[in-house]
């Protein structure tokens, strides 16, 4: 049985086929080989049966964003601020180290969708608790982003071809735990 579809055929697609094709074409083509047509191609769909789920590739890419950040669970209610910021910024950085072919995207664009709003807003809530509100907790935000993403960009590039990549991960973690710490230490003052 031939898996397409004929023409006004609905194509049955769920959110999360389209998005699992997507991360498929990015990883294996590259930003500019995901495009609509061949996320299609890939479903054995039409594109037009694309755009119920996503309008453009601009917002596909954002869904991809969001969708990974999704897996970034939210910080226990009780947690202390410095505790809860430091394992929220963990699990954030091991999240992007899991994805690396949308690390340099989130450096490019950022995230923006309803993950991305969920984690920011529960960073803020932290950094309330530890005494940082207004101005200074956007300040912190930007910072605490920009050091995690910034880091596992610089990670998930090759190494010296004469290094080791189990030692130079384990360094580089260390590395990222110790300043986290120190950026931390900084922010609550």
């Amino acid at each position: 049985m031939d898996p397409r579809r004929t023409p006004g055929q609905r194509a049955g697609l769920s959110r999360e086929q389209v998005l699992a094709a997507a991360r498929d074409s990015l990883l294996e083509r590259g930003l500019s080989g995901l495009t609509m047509r061949a996320v299609a191609q890939r479903l054995g769909v039409a594109p037009n049966a694309l755009y119920s789920h996503v309008p453009d590739k601009a917002a596909l890419v954002e869904d991809l964003l969001d969708d990974a950040l999704g897996a970034v669970p939210d910080p226990p209610a009780d947690a202390d601020w410095r505790t809860g910021l430091r394992d929220l910024m963990a699990r954030t950085h091991a999240v992007l180290l899991d994805s690396p072919d949308l690390v340099p995207l989130y450096l490019g664009r950022g995230a923006r969708g309803p993950n991305a709003r969920r984690l920011g807003a529960g960073v803020l809530d932290l950094l309330a608790r530890g005494g940082v509100t207004g101005p200074e907790a956007q300040e912190a935000l930007r910072a605490l982003i920009v050091y995690t993403i910034g880091f596992a960009a610089f990670e998930v590039q090759p190494g010296p071809e004469d290094a080791d990549p189990g030692e130079r991960s384990a360094g580089l973690s260390g590395t990222f735990d110790r300043g986290l710490g120190w950026l931390l230490a900084g922010i609550g003052g």
